[in-house]
């Protein structure tokens, strides 16, 4: 599918792309902001009020285990894990869309035969079915989670899991975030970090604009 053509961004060369997927290709943060809240709620059990603040840079594993602890549910992480993906995944398998402009752009990237894959904090069976539904799923040489992996994107190794699909190196590699935990740790290692706004990070843009190589707050700043 894809070819060993460079691209370059706003001057900058781009031989590889990672992305990430909830705020930075699909609209789905502000559901996921709130799905803890939503799910204790739907249990009798009232959240407190940042519950969403705190979940926002963890996994559905590490979630899960943070809601047992702070609440005492007798429950399996598993079995909370997948009450809260059961909340949210009718949004991947029925209904989120792009951003705006993200399709366009990555049709750009297909077409210029740069080498494209998913990092994403998210369940990868929620993922997959929003981009197969999108007839975007084959478009990526990996769709890699880090729930899946029990990792998480403040540790590294998920991303250079993907450079071994991409065949790239970090220093020619660009990491399209929305998060900016995960844009620390792709920093870190050599990635090119092209920084993208979302409203749920509205209080990191300062620090974001400063770590992003090239920040957007859409991309059609890109086509």
């Amino acid at each position: 599918m894809y070819g060993n053509k460079n691209m370059e961004i706003k001057g900058y060369e781009m031989k590889a792309a990672i992305f990430d997927v909830d705020g930075t290709l699909l609209d789905t943060m502000d559901e996921w902001h709130d799905v803890g809240a939503r799910y204790l709620t739907a249990m009798g059990i009232e959240p407190e009020p940042n519950l969403g603040d705190k979940l926002f840079n963890k996994t559905s594993i590490t979630s899960a285990e943070y809601m047992i602890e702070k609440y005492g549910l007798n429950m399996t992480v598993d079995q909370v894990r997948d009450g809260i993906n059961k909340t949210v995944e009718g949004m991947y398998f029925q209904r989120v869309g792009f951003r705006q402009g993200a399709r366009e752009y990555l049709d750009k990237l297909i077409a210029e035969g740069v080498p494209m894959a998913i990092v994403t904090s998210t369940d990868g069976y929620c993922i997959r079915g929003a981009m197969e539904r999108l007839g975007y799923l084959d478009k990526f040489v990996a769709v890699l989670s880090a729930a899946d992996l029990d990792t998480s994107k403040k540790q590294p190794d998920i991303f250079y899991t993907a450079l071994e699909s991409l065949g790239s190196k970090p220093s020619e590699t660009w990491v399209f975030e929305d998060g900016l935990y995960a844009m620390e740790t792709a920093k870190k290692e050599g990635f090119r970090i092209l920084g993208i706004y979302d409203e749920i990070s509205r209080d990191d843009q300062d620090a974001i604009k400063e770590i992003s190589d090239i920040y957007i707050k859409e991309f059609t700043e890109l086509l």
